[in-house]
């Protein structure tokens, strides 16, 4: 099974949607720790790439994804914006002309991206930043494909990774960015950057299940 290039649109103006739906929810989170707006960009970011998928649709899934990138970098504030932004213009140009994604092509993009968050960001597992949640996913992800699973099954082991690097920054202290400030006052806090990226995950494979 292949993740095809209608369903990578799918999941991109689909995230318009579950941004609009997790705005207040993660702004509240980033309210805690950080500028209590990343709701509040991710969802501006997303309706700007929603907008702007009708005229690449029938590109190749590279410059899709590239596209998506630009347009995060040009339209999203704060952190999240250069740090998305990289990651789906990292992940574009690594899987190229493709129409179609099997489970190595989605290795392929997903290194790539992180590959670009870490440089971007300059943040390790641990940080208490999204790289939280995509180092383990795409960790799973890799077992999964390695261990002969299909795409579904390959999406499901990722996406119950990145929920539990969630929870996992909850009693971290934050090392990156914003809420790295707080020193201590950071422990006991959900990170937003991780928790969107989860969402992000768990919706690619919703739209790829059909769910």
């Amino acid at each position: 099974m292949a993740v095809t290039k209608a369903q990578v649109v799918a999941w991109l103006e689909g995230l318009a949607a579950v941004y609009a739906e997790n705005r207040a929810f993660l702004t509240d989170l980033d309210s805690a720790i950080g500028d209590a707006d990343h709701g509040i960009n991710m969802d501006r970011g997303f309706k700007k790439v929603a907008e702007k998928l009708p005229s690449v649709a029938e590109k190749d899934i590279g410059n899709i994804l590239k596209s998506t990138g630009m347009t995060l970098m040009s339209t999203v504030g704060g952190a999240s914006g250069p740090l998305y932004g990289t990651f789906f213009m990292r992940s574009g140009t690594a899987v190229g002309d493709k129409e179609s994604l099997d489970n190595d092509d989605l290795i392929v993009l997903f290194e790539a991206g992180v590959e670009g968050l870490v440089k971007r960001g300059r943040a390790v597992l641990g940080d208490k930043t999204m790289v939280d949640a995509w180092t383990p996913a795409v960790a799973a992800l890799k077992e999964a494909v390695e261990a002969g699973k299909d795409t579904i099954a390959v999406l499901e082991a990722a996406v119950e990774a990145a929920e539990q690097g969630v929870q996992d920054t909850i009693p971290l202290q934050a090392r990156k960015g914003r809420a790295s400030y707080l020193g201590e006052r950071s422990i006991g806090h959900q990170d937003p950057g991780a928790t969107s990226s989860w969402l992000m995950l768990k919706k690619l494979l919703e739209v790829v299940s059909g769910d």
